[in-house]
């Protein structure tokens, strides 16, 4: 089996290239902004080294909104002209670390954190949105277990930095492990999404 995995869940993207459990094609790239440029120059790399490629995996955060969809989007898009199955995979299963077992936090913004347990490429527990004290509360029962984050959190200190690794999510995906979507693929979301409603004007009635 032939693997292509894609991660752009963090502003340090990946792509890789797993060839019956050879790593043939590993790059990373940094874009603060925006990965389709870098994304696709490395795509193209990875696809000319293999005529044939059966399944596709994405990392899908939690993380960059806007990275994932652009990762999401090029696998479509390789899926229609390949034919290759697509599988999407919680980044926070995919973190460069020796360690088997787990803890993945991050800033989910508006002063609240996702916590995540992973075992063996496998988020057993979460993502699940957490305050700050109910983090902290979580943690206290964890042990010594190794807390990871793809960023420095300011409220966590002793969290180490860990990335997501575009070749393990290529492993995971071609041993069925941490598998969370198939072909209809979408962003991890922490919470509802927050629509604000347009204010009423005089004389003009609100929408339903």
């Amino acid at each position: 089996m032939i693997t292509l995995a894609i991660d752009t869940s963090t502003p340090h993207g990946g792509v890789a290239l797993l060839d019956e459990g050879a790593l043939t094609f590993h790059e990373r790239f940094t874009a603060d902004r925006s990965h389709s440029s870098s994304l696709f120059t490395s795509l193209e790399k990875a696809c000319a080294l293999s005529g044939h490629i059966d399944q596709i995996a994405v990392g899908l955060g939690p993380g960059s909104y806007a990275g994932v969809r652009i990762a999401i989007a090029a696998a479509i898009g390789l899926r229609l002209s390949l034919g290759a199955k697509l599988v999407g995979i919680p980044s926070v299963a995919a973190l460069e670390t020796t360690a088997p077992v787990y803890i993945a936090i991050g800033d989910a913004r508006r002063e609240t954190f996702y916590f995540t347990r992973v075992e063996q490429g496998v988020c057993v527990e979460g993502p699940l949105l957490a305050t700050e004290a109910e983090l902290a509360r979580r943690l206290e029962t964890c042990g010594t277990l190794p807390v990871l984050a793809t960023v420095e959190i300011p409220q966590f200190p002793a969290a180490q930095i860990a990335l997501p690794s575009a070749a393990i999510l290529a492993r995971l995906a071609a041993a069925g492990r941490g598998i969370a979507a198939t072909e209809n693929l979408e962003p991890i979301y922490l919470r509802e999404p927050h629509i604000t409603q347009p204010k009423s004007r005089p004389g003009i009635p609100p929408r339903p």
